[in-house]
């Protein structure tokens, strides 16, 4: 297992870190989803592609810089 860190962009509130958290925790393979508001930062625990992470966080609205 393995984390990975990204760095989302658009997220103003604790909504939005709900969204980015749901979205990214079904994709097949993550095991854990922390996501820092202030910094933007979200780190993902388990096998999971960049390219998935990138779409469920698109999904949510916001954008994966």
């Amino acid at each position: 297992m393995s984390v990975k860190t990204y760095a989302v962009q658009g997220m103003t509130c604790g909504h939005c870190v709900s969204s980015v958290k749901e979205e990214v925790g079904e994709i097949p393979g993550v095991t854990g989803v922390e996501v820092d508001l202030d910094s933007g930062r979200l780190d993902v625990s388990g096998d999971v592609a960049d390219d998935a992470v990138r779409k469920a966080v698109e999904e949510a609205g916001y954008t994966l810089v």
